[in-house]
Protein backbone atom coordinates (compact mmCIF):
# COMPACT_ATOMS: atom_id res chain seq x y z
CA UNK A 1 0.00 0.00 0.00
CA UNK A 2 1.64 3.67 -1.16
CA UNK A 3 2.25 5.63 1.79
CA UNK A 4 -0.94 7.36 2.97
CA UNK A 5 0.12 10.45 5.18
CA UNK A 6 0.59 13.77 5.45
CA UNK A 7 4.22 13.83 4.23
CA UNK A 8 2.83 12.32 1.11
CA UNK A 9 0.32 14.72 0.48
CA UNK A 10 2.43 17.92 0.99
CA UNK A 11 4.82 16.28 -1.05
CA UNK A 12 2.11 15.42 -4.31
CA UNK A 13 0.53 19.05 -3.26
CA UNK A 14 4.30 21.30 -3.66
CA UNK A 15 6.43 19.40 -5.87
CA UNK A 16 4.07 17.92 -8.18
CA UNK A 17 0.81 19.66 -8.82
CA UNK A 18 2.02 23.69 -7.65
CA UNK A 19 5.65 23.23 -8.94
CA UNK A 20 3.82 22.05 -12.32
CA UNK A 21 1.84 25.73 -12.46
CA UNK A 22 4.52 27.66 -11.05
CA UNK A 23 6.92 26.05 -13.46
CA UNK A 24 5.62 25.57 -16.91
CA UNK A 25 2.09 27.68 -17.10
CA UNK A 26 3.17 31.75 -15.85
CA UNK A 27 2.36 33.44 -19.01
CA UNK A 28 5.09 36.07 -18.74
CA UNK A 29 4.82 37.84 -22.56
CA UNK A 30 0.74 38.66 -21.81
CA UNK A 31 0.18 37.97 -17.89
CA UNK A 32 -1.24 35.81 -15.94
CA UNK A 33 -1.08 32.31 -16.76
CA UNK A 34 -1.26 29.72 -20.04
CA UNK A 35 -4.69 28.58 -21.31
CA UNK A 36 -4.11 24.88 -22.07
CA UNK A 37 -1.17 22.72 -22.44
CA UNK A 38 -2.44 19.25 -24.25
CA UNK A 39 -2.16 15.79 -22.37
CA UNK A 40 1.13 15.21 -24.65
CA UNK A 41 2.64 18.15 -22.26
CA UNK A 42 2.50 20.19 -25.70
CA UNK A 43 2.05 24.12 -24.56
CA UNK A 44 -0.41 26.03 -26.43
CA UNK A 45 0.66 29.51 -25.47
CA UNK A 46 -2.21 31.46 -27.95
CA UNK A 47 -4.68 29.25 -26.17
CA UNK A 48 -7.83 30.99 -24.89
CA UNK A 49 -8.06 32.07 -21.21
CA UNK A 50 -11.27 30.45 -19.30
CA UNK A 51 -12.83 32.02 -16.01
CA UNK A 52 -12.94 28.53 -14.49
CA UNK A 53 -9.40 28.23 -14.63
CA UNK A 54 -8.24 30.80 -13.75
CA UNK A 55 -10.44 31.59 -10.77
CA UNK A 56 -9.86 28.24 -9.36
CA UNK A 57 -6.01 29.51 -9.97
CA UNK A 58 -6.61 32.22 -7.69
CA UNK A 59 -8.44 29.75 -5.12
CA UNK A 60 -5.66 27.48 -5.13
CA UNK A 61 -2.27 29.51 -4.49
CA UNK A 62 -4.36 31.79 -2.10
CA UNK A 63 -6.02 28.75 0.14
CA UNK A 64 -2.09 27.14 0.01
CA UNK A 65 -0.79 30.29 1.30
CA UNK A 66 -2.98 29.91 4.17
CA UNK A 67 -1.63 26.63 4.78
CA UNK A 68 2.02 27.20 3.59
CA UNK A 69 2.51 30.93 3.81
CA UNK A 70 5.45 31.11 1.33
CA UNK A 71 6.54 34.02 -0.86
CA UNK A 72 5.61 32.17 -4.14
CA UNK A 73 2.46 31.51 -3.59
CA UNK A 74 1.33 34.65 -2.66
CA UNK A 75 3.27 35.92 -6.22
CA UNK A 76 1.09 33.69 -7.84
CA UNK A 77 -1.81 34.49 -6.06
CA UNK A 78 -1.46 38.48 -6.63
CA UNK A 79 -0.86 37.55 -10.10
CA UNK A 80 -4.05 35.32 -10.53
CA UNK A 81 -5.86 38.44 -8.75
CA UNK A 82 -4.65 41.13 -10.64
CA UNK A 83 -5.18 39.39 -14.16
CA UNK A 84 -8.47 38.33 -13.40
CA UNK A 85 -9.05 41.97 -12.27
CA UNK A 86 -7.91 43.60 -16.02
CA UNK A 87 -9.69 41.26 -18.09
CA UNK A 88 -12.60 39.38 -16.87
CA UNK A 89 -14.74 41.41 -15.24
CA UNK A 90 -17.40 43.25 -17.10
CA UNK A 91 -16.89 46.99 -15.85
CA UNK A 92 -20.32 48.10 -17.43
CA UNK A 93 -22.85 45.52 -16.20
CA UNK A 94 -21.34 43.02 -13.75
CA UNK A 95 -20.01 39.86 -13.27
CA UNK A 96 -17.43 37.81 -15.03
CA UNK A 97 -16.82 37.07 -18.36
CA UNK A 98 -17.03 33.16 -19.83
CA UNK A 99 -13.39 33.32 -21.87
CA UNK A 100 -10.83 35.41 -23.30
CA UNK A 101 -7.99 35.29 -25.63
CA UNK A 102 -4.37 35.53 -24.79
CA UNK A 103 -4.35 39.25 -25.31
CA UNK A 104 -6.99 39.84 -23.07
CA UNK A 105 -9.99 40.60 -25.85
CA UNK A 106 -13.35 38.82 -24.63
CA UNK A 107 -14.22 36.18 -26.85
CA UNK A 108 -17.46 34.99 -25.38
CA UNK A 109 -19.64 37.52 -22.84
CA UNK A 110 -22.11 35.11 -21.49
CA UNK A 111 -23.03 35.08 -17.79
CA UNK A 112 -22.61 31.71 -16.96
CA UNK A 113 -24.00 31.60 -13.06
CA UNK A 114 -21.24 29.02 -12.32
CA UNK A 115 -18.57 31.09 -13.07
CA UNK A 116 -19.98 33.72 -11.34
CA UNK A 117 -20.01 31.68 -8.13
CA UNK A 118 -16.35 30.02 -9.07
CA UNK A 119 -15.18 34.06 -9.23
CA UNK A 120 -17.08 34.46 -5.58
CA UNK A 121 -15.11 31.27 -4.20
CA UNK A 122 -11.54 32.27 -5.45
CA UNK A 123 -12.19 36.15 -4.27
CA UNK A 124 -13.52 35.27 -0.54
CA UNK A 125 -10.36 33.19 -0.47
CA UNK A 126 -8.09 35.81 -1.14
CA UNK A 127 -9.58 38.08 1.23
CA UNK A 128 -9.21 34.91 3.82
CA UNK A 129 -5.24 34.72 2.80
CA UNK A 130 -4.45 38.37 2.66
CA UNK A 131 -7.04 40.67 4.02
CA UNK A 132 -7.70 42.75 0.50
CA UNK A 133 -10.96 44.02 1.23
CA UNK A 134 -11.23 45.03 -2.91
CA UNK A 135 -11.75 41.35 -3.30
CA UNK A 136 -14.30 40.51 -0.23
CA UNK A 137 -16.35 43.89 -1.60
CA UNK A 138 -16.27 42.27 -5.44
CA UNK A 139 -17.74 38.92 -4.21
CA UNK A 140 -20.43 40.85 -2.57
CA UNK A 141 -20.93 42.68 -5.30
CA UNK A 142 -21.05 38.97 -7.30
CA UNK A 143 -23.32 37.64 -4.87
CA UNK A 144 -26.03 40.73 -5.17
CA UNK A 145 -25.84 39.95 -8.85
CA UNK A 146 -26.57 36.17 -8.95
CA UNK A 147 -29.17 37.09 -6.08
CA UNK A 148 -31.34 39.67 -8.29
CA UNK A 149 -30.72 38.21 -11.67
CA UNK A 150 -30.23 34.34 -10.94
CA UNK A 151 -32.16 33.43 -8.00
CA UNK A 152 -35.75 32.18 -8.88
CA UNK A 153 -37.79 33.48 -6.20
CA UNK A 154 -41.15 32.01 -7.32
CA UNK A 155 -40.03 27.97 -7.71
CA UNK A 156 -36.91 28.95 -5.50
CA UNK A 157 -33.47 27.71 -6.76
CA UNK A 158 -31.43 29.55 -9.44
CA UNK A 159 -31.06 30.15 -13.16
CA UNK A 160 -28.41 28.99 -15.29
CA UNK A 161 -26.84 31.21 -17.60
CA UNK A 162 -27.12 34.72 -19.10
CA UNK A 163 -25.88 36.96 -21.83
CA UNK A 164 -23.82 40.48 -21.05
CA UNK A 165 -26.39 42.24 -20.02
CA UNK A 166 -28.13 39.73 -17.84
CA UNK A 167 -30.83 38.40 -20.17
CA UNK A 168 -31.62 34.70 -19.88
CA UNK A 169 -30.12 32.65 -22.36
CA UNK A 170 -32.19 30.03 -24.53
CA UNK A 171 -29.12 27.66 -24.30
CA UNK A 172 -28.04 27.34 -20.53
CA UNK A 173 -25.65 24.89 -20.88
CA UNK A 174 -22.45 24.81 -18.59
CA UNK A 175 -20.76 22.56 -21.80
CA UNK A 176 -21.74 20.14 -24.83
CA UNK A 177 -22.08 17.41 -22.50
CA UNK A 178 -24.57 18.45 -19.90
CA UNK A 179 -28.67 18.51 -20.82
CA UNK A 180 -30.26 22.49 -21.72
CA UNK A 181 -32.02 22.46 -18.45
CA UNK A 182 -32.86 25.58 -16.10
CA UNK A 183 -31.87 24.59 -13.12
CA UNK A 184 -28.81 22.02 -12.24
CA UNK A 185 -27.36 20.20 -9.39
CA UNK A 186 -23.38 21.23 -10.59
CA UNK A 187 -24.43 24.77 -10.74
CA UNK A 188 -26.31 25.09 -6.86
CA UNK A 189 -23.82 22.84 -5.60
CA UNK A 190 -20.63 25.09 -6.41
CA UNK A 191 -23.07 28.28 -5.43
CA UNK A 192 -23.47 26.18 -2.20
CA UNK A 193 -19.70 26.05 -2.37
CA UNK A 194 -19.34 30.28 -2.83
CA UNK A 195 -21.73 31.19 -0.30
CA UNK A 196 -19.96 28.68 1.99
CA UNK A 197 -16.97 30.25 1.50
CA UNK A 198 -17.89 33.92 1.42
CA UNK A 199 -20.33 33.32 4.69
CA UNK A 200 -16.95 32.56 6.38
CA UNK A 201 -16.08 36.37 6.33
CA UNK A 202 -19.11 38.06 5.94
CA UNK A 203 -22.09 37.46 7.96
CA UNK A 204 -24.65 38.94 6.36
CA UNK A 205 -27.90 38.09 7.33
CA UNK A 206 -29.31 37.50 3.81
CA UNK A 207 -26.62 35.38 2.72
CA UNK A 208 -26.93 33.12 5.84
CA UNK A 209 -30.63 32.80 4.59
CA UNK A 210 -29.58 31.84 1.18
CA UNK A 211 -27.05 29.64 2.66
CA UNK A 212 -29.62 27.58 4.57
CA UNK A 213 -31.99 27.42 1.70
CA UNK A 214 -29.13 26.05 -0.31
CA UNK A 215 -28.39 22.89 2.35
CA UNK A 216 -31.94 22.48 2.07
CA UNK A 217 -32.43 22.27 -2.14
CA UNK A 218 -29.59 19.65 -1.48
CA UNK A 219 -31.47 17.70 1.28
CA UNK A 220 -35.31 17.93 0.03
CA UNK A 221 -34.68 18.27 -3.65
CA UNK A 222 -31.30 17.10 -4.99
CA UNK A 223 -30.59 14.30 -2.72
CA UNK A 224 -32.28 11.07 -3.59
CA UNK A 225 -32.95 8.31 -1.20
CA UNK A 226 -31.16 5.95 -3.64
CA UNK A 227 -28.01 7.90 -1.83
CA UNK A 228 -27.63 9.98 -5.51
CA UNK A 229 -27.88 13.36 -6.86
CA UNK A 230 -30.27 14.44 -9.80
CA UNK A 231 -29.04 15.91 -12.14
CA UNK A 232 -30.93 18.23 -14.03
CA UNK A 233 -34.48 19.95 -13.34
CA UNK A 234 -36.62 22.14 -15.54
CA UNK A 235 -37.94 26.11 -14.06
CA UNK A 236 -40.51 24.15 -11.76
CA UNK A 237 -38.42 21.24 -10.46
CA UNK A 238 -39.39 18.43 -12.73
CA UNK A 239 -36.53 15.93 -12.75
CA UNK A 240 -35.15 15.74 -15.94
CA UNK A 241 -32.22 13.17 -15.95
CA UNK A 242 -31.56 9.51 -14.65
CA UNK A 243 -28.11 9.58 -14.34
CA UNK A 244 -26.18 9.63 -11.78
CA UNK A 245 -22.20 11.19 -11.27
CA UNK A 246 -20.39 9.49 -8.47
CA UNK A 247 -17.59 12.22 -8.21
CA UNK A 248 -20.57 14.64 -7.66
CA UNK A 249 -22.21 12.12 -4.96
CA UNK A 250 -18.72 12.43 -2.80
CA UNK A 251 -17.78 15.54 -3.33
CA UNK A 252 -21.72 17.01 -2.92
CA UNK A 253 -21.34 14.95 0.61
CA UNK A 254 -18.69 16.33 2.29
CA UNK A 255 -19.84 20.15 0.73
CA UNK A 256 -23.09 19.86 2.23
CA UNK A 257 -21.58 18.85 5.21
CA UNK A 258 -19.13 21.42 5.43
CA UNK A 259 -21.57 24.52 4.65
CA UNK A 260 -24.10 23.25 7.39
CA UNK A 261 -20.93 23.40 9.97
CA UNK A 262 -20.02 27.06 8.56
CA UNK A 263 -23.87 27.76 8.69
CA UNK A 264 -23.61 26.41 12.82
CA UNK A 265 -27.19 25.03 12.70
CA UNK A 266 -27.35 21.57 14.60
CA UNK A 267 -29.83 20.34 13.40
CA UNK A 268 -28.82 20.85 9.94
CA UNK A 269 -25.73 19.96 10.89
CA UNK A 270 -26.86 16.26 11.87
CA UNK A 271 -29.06 16.12 8.23
CA UNK A 272 -25.81 17.16 6.79
CA UNK A 273 -24.16 14.42 8.60
CA UNK A 274 -26.68 11.65 7.58
CA UNK A 275 -26.53 13.46 3.70
CA UNK A 276 -22.96 12.49 3.24
CA UNK A 277 -22.47 9.45 4.56
CA UNK A 278 -25.90 8.05 2.41
CA UNK A 279 -24.07 10.08 -0.65
CA UNK A 280 -20.60 8.69 0.00
CA UNK A 281 -21.89 4.90 -0.01
CA UNK A 282 -24.38 5.77 -3.15
CA UNK A 283 -20.63 6.88 -4.75
CA UNK A 284 -19.10 3.78 -3.43
CA UNK A 285 -21.38 1.69 -6.05
CA UNK A 286 -19.30 3.14 -8.64
CA UNK A 287 -15.62 2.25 -6.95
CA UNK A 288 -13.27 -0.27 -8.63
CA UNK A 289 -11.69 -2.80 -6.94
CA UNK A 290 -8.29 -1.01 -7.65
CA UNK A 291 -9.89 2.45 -5.61
CA UNK A 292 -10.79 3.97 -8.79
CA UNK A 293 -14.00 5.82 -9.32
CA UNK A 294 -15.65 5.47 -12.31
CA UNK A 295 -17.63 8.03 -13.88
CA UNK A 296 -21.49 7.82 -13.77
CA UNK A 297 -24.31 5.19 -14.14
CA UNK A 298 -27.79 4.96 -13.30
CA UNK A 299 -30.20 2.40 -11.26
CA UNK A 300 -29.15 -0.80 -13.13
CA UNK A 301 -25.41 0.31 -12.52
CA UNK A 302 -22.61 1.79 -13.79
CA UNK A 303 -22.54 3.04 -17.48
CA UNK A 304 -19.23 4.94 -17.72
CA UNK A 305 -16.06 3.24 -16.44
CA UNK A 306 -13.21 5.47 -17.39
CA UNK A 307 -11.58 7.16 -14.27
CA UNK A 308 -11.21 10.81 -14.72
CA UNK A 309 -8.92 12.80 -12.45
CA UNK A 310 -11.17 15.08 -10.55
CA UNK A 311 -13.77 12.40 -8.86
CA UNK A 312 -10.78 10.57 -7.55
CA UNK A 313 -9.54 13.42 -5.66
CA UNK A 314 -13.27 14.33 -4.52
CA UNK A 315 -13.32 10.66 -3.44
CA UNK A 316 -10.35 10.98 -1.32
CA UNK A 317 -11.99 14.06 0.66
CA UNK A 318 -15.29 12.57 1.04
CA UNK A 319 -14.37 8.89 1.97
CA UNK A 320 -12.11 10.53 5.11
CA UNK A 321 -14.93 12.92 5.88
CA UNK A 322 -17.06 9.95 6.30
CA UNK A 323 -14.84 8.37 8.61
CA UNK A 324 -14.61 11.47 10.40
CA UNK A 325 -18.53 11.35 11.00
CA UNK A 326 -18.90 7.40 11.31
CA UNK A 327 -15.71 6.51 12.64
CA UNK A 328 -16.67 3.34 10.45
CA UNK A 329 -12.96 2.37 9.45
CA UNK A 330 -14.38 1.39 5.64
CA UNK A 331 -14.12 4.44 4.66
CA UNK A 332 -10.84 4.82 5.63
CA UNK A 333 -9.66 1.99 3.96
CA UNK A 334 -11.43 2.92 0.68
CA UNK A 335 -9.60 6.65 1.06
CA UNK A 336 -6.32 4.24 0.93
CA UNK A 337 -7.30 2.27 -2.01
CA UNK A 338 -8.01 5.54 -3.95
CA UNK A 339 -4.49 7.24 -2.96
CA UNK A 340 -2.91 3.79 -4.38
CA UNK A 341 -4.82 4.51 -7.44
CA UNK A 342 -4.09 8.01 -8.36
CA UNK A 343 -0.07 7.63 -7.13
CA UNK A 344 -0.27 4.94 -9.65
CA UNK A 345 -2.42 6.00 -12.55
CA UNK A 346 -2.91 9.68 -12.33
CA UNK A 347 -0.24 11.56 -10.94
CA UNK A 348 2.38 12.32 -13.74
CA UNK A 349 6.20 12.15 -13.00
CA UNK A 350 6.54 15.77 -15.16
CA UNK A 351 3.66 17.28 -13.31
CA UNK A 352 0.45 17.41 -12.84
CA UNK A 353 -2.21 14.43 -13.36
CA UNK A 354 -3.40 12.80 -15.98
CA UNK A 355 -7.21 14.07 -17.14
CA UNK A 356 -7.88 9.85 -16.82
CA UNK A 357 -7.21 6.86 -17.69
CA UNK A 358 -9.85 3.82 -18.52
CA UNK A 359 -10.47 0.86 -16.47
CA UNK A 360 -7.64 -0.86 -17.61
CA UNK A 361 -5.39 2.02 -16.24
CA UNK A 362 -4.32 3.39 -19.78
CA UNK A 363 -3.89 7.31 -19.38
CA UNK A 364 -6.05 8.83 -22.04
CA UNK A 365 -3.62 11.47 -23.54
CA UNK A 366 -6.58 13.29 -25.96
CA UNK A 367 -7.72 15.08 -22.99
CA UNK A 368 -5.35 18.23 -21.80
CA UNK A 369 -3.03 18.28 -18.56
CA UNK A 370 -3.92 21.99 -18.54
CA UNK A 371 -6.85 24.00 -19.99
CA UNK A 372 -10.57 25.62 -19.66
CA UNK A 373 -11.91 22.47 -16.99
CA UNK A 374 -8.33 21.35 -16.25
CA UNK A 375 -6.89 22.95 -13.63
CA UNK A 376 -5.47 22.85 -9.73
CA UNK A 377 -8.45 22.87 -7.77
CA UNK A 378 -9.55 19.28 -7.33
CA UNK A 379 -6.57 17.64 -6.42
CA UNK A 380 -4.72 20.58 -4.57
CA UNK A 381 -7.85 20.42 -2.25
CA UNK A 382 -7.88 17.14 -1.36
CA UNK A 383 -4.35 17.14 -1.00
CA UNK A 384 -5.00 20.31 1.63
CA UNK A 385 -8.37 18.80 3.34
CA UNK A 386 -6.51 15.40 3.95
CA UNK A 387 -4.01 17.38 5.75
CA UNK A 388 -6.12 18.78 7.85
CA UNK A 389 -8.22 16.42 8.05
CA UNK A 390 -5.70 13.55 9.13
Amino acid sequence: MRDFSTNSFKETLTKNILSFWVDKMVDDECGGFYGRMDGENLLHPDADKGIILNTRLLWTFSTVYRTYPEAVYKRMADRAYQYLLDYFIDQENGGVYWMIDRNGQVVDTKKQVYSQAFMIYALSEYHLAFGEEKSLDLAKDIYHLIDKYSFDQKENGYLEAFDREWKLLDDLRLSDKDANEAKTMNTHLHVLEAYTNLYRVWKDDGLMSQLENLIRLFLDNFLDSSGHLHLFFDEQWNLKSEEYSYGHDIEAGWLIHEAAEVLGDNKIIMEAERAAILLTDGALEGIDADGGLMNHGDSSGVKDMDKHWWPQAEALVGLVNAYSISRDSKYLEWARKSWAFIQEFLVDPTGEWHWMVNRSGQVNLNEDKAGPWKGPYHNSRAMLELIKKL
